[in-house]
């Protein structure tokens, strides 16, 4: 039982990437307030959560009742994120603002924290260990992304306000790059799986 939640537990984590994440959040909340920045990491990671949850009870027959796959939603997460580190690395204002309000679920929430991979990664874990030990390694890794991501303002108090922007632009950059991949990845895998 131990083993078998140490291994959903990893294979979540490396899903999760919550480290490879923080320079991507830092970059979109860096120029908010820190009781903002910490509404939107709580909002953020609870969407982010609850879109886990439920999609490890129903999003495999959600998936098949309207005909989409894991690629399809690959891809689609991908363009999303395209667009908005586009529009961020352009200096678009709309961009800058997307993490202040509602709307910073997008790209936070999903697909940045659940997206495709984590998704996946639930729909094999639960088969291969079981609904209680993939939801309590998913908990656990949660836990975690909040501890590590509520801690990242020291990181920009080191840095500095200019610091902070280049941060953000090679943050964008980094985004774009996650994008691509995910397109890319769920073009392939696609094909793959129609047997192509």
């Amino acid at each position: 039982m131990l083993n078998s939640f140490a291994l959903t537990f990893v294979a979540l984590f490396v899903a999760l990437d919550i480290l490879g994440t923080l320079p991507l959040y830092i970059g979109m909340t860096h120029h908010l307030e820190p009781r903002v920045r910490n509404r939107v990491l709580n909002t953020s990671l609870l969407v982010a959560l609850v879109v886990a949850i439920i999609f490890l009870f129903i999003g495999e027959a959600i998936f098949r009742a309207i005909g989409i796959t894991v690629y399809d939603f690959k891809i689609g997460g991908g363009l999303v994120l395209l667009l908005i580190s586009l529009a961020d690395l352009v200096g678009q204002h709309e961009a800058r603002e997307r993490a202040s309000g509602s709307s910073g679920i997008v790209p936070l929430a999903v697909p940045l924290i659940t997206g495709p991979g984590v998704l996946t990664t639930l729909i094999l874990q639960v088969r291969a260990a079981g609904l209680i030990t993939t939801v309590s390694a998913l908990l656990v890794n949660f836990l975690f992304a909040w501890v590590v991501l509520r801690h990242s303002g020291w990181i920009v108090r080191m840095i500095g306000k200019d610091g902070a922007t280049v941060f953000s632009k090679i943050a964008a950059l980094l985004l774009t790059a996650i994008a691509v991949a995910m397109i890319r990845s769920g073009i392939f895998e696609a094909i793959q799986a129609a047997g192509l």
